[in-house]
């Protein structure tokens, strides 16, 4: 992804939430190209993922126009848990690294659900 001028503060750089907003687009295009959607999950199974916590290390700024990758990695898949480790490169220096803690819950409740069957084995697949 680029750094767009609308993702930088007074001082040139990347305001550092929006690093949370990269991070959230990635999980959800990694979670599409594993074949599973957000409006379906919630419609099909009334689940739906919501952030429980975040452990976020900046290690080095980046810029207007910079060219980013953020990675998704699910180091642990529990019944109702996720937790990744993300991270955000410029070329092969790492910017930014956090541990993302994300919760299944039900779509009315909001209560903790377990994850779909066939989400939890095809994620677990992927570590």
């Amino acid at each position: 992804m680029r750094v767009y001028y609308e993702d930088t503060d007074a001082g040139g750089v990347v305001f550092y939430a929006n690093y949370l907003s990269f991070m959230e687009r990635a999980r959800t295009e990694w979670l599409r190209a594993l074949g599973f959607e957000q409006p379906a999950l919630a419609s099909q199974h009334g689940v739906l993922f919501v952030v429980r916590a975040v452990n976020i290390d900046y290690l080095k700024p980046s810029r207007f126009n910079d060219i980013l990758q953020v990675t998704v990695e699910a180091v642990n898949v529990g019944g109702s848990r996720i937790r990744f480790l993300q991270r955000v490169l410029r070329g092969d220096e790492e910017i930014v690294r956090a541990d993302v803690d994300v919760v299944c819950v039900n779509t009315d409740t909001f209560r903790p659900a377990r994850i779909p069957l066939e989400m939890r084995t095809t994620i677990g697949t992927q570590e």
